[in-house]
C-alpha cells in the first residue's frame, strides 16, 4: 500500500519516517526539535515515536 500524499499527517502515528518531508515537519514540531536532531534520534533508537520522544527528552 502506498502513501496517500494528500494526507499530510503521518500514516502510522507510532512510527517516524524521516524520508518524507511532511513527516519530518510534523514530528519535529511535535517534539520541539530540529530535523537533524530528529534524524539523529531515529538513527540512535529506531523509528518508534515513543522511543524517539524519550530519547529527545533525555537530551534536553
Amino acid at each position: 500500500m502506498s502513501d496517500d500524499k494528500n494526507n499530510r499527517g503521518p500514516a502510522d502515528r507510532s512510527r517516524i519516517n524521516v524520508h518524507e518531508d511532511y513527516e519530518l515537519r510534523y514530528w519535529s514540531d511535535k517534539f520541539g526539535c530540529t530535523h537533524d536532531q530528529l534524524k539523529a534520534a531515529v538513527k540512535a533508537v529506531g523509528v518508534m515515536a515513543v522511543d524517539v520522544e524519550a530519547y529527545l527528552k533525555k537530551k534536553k
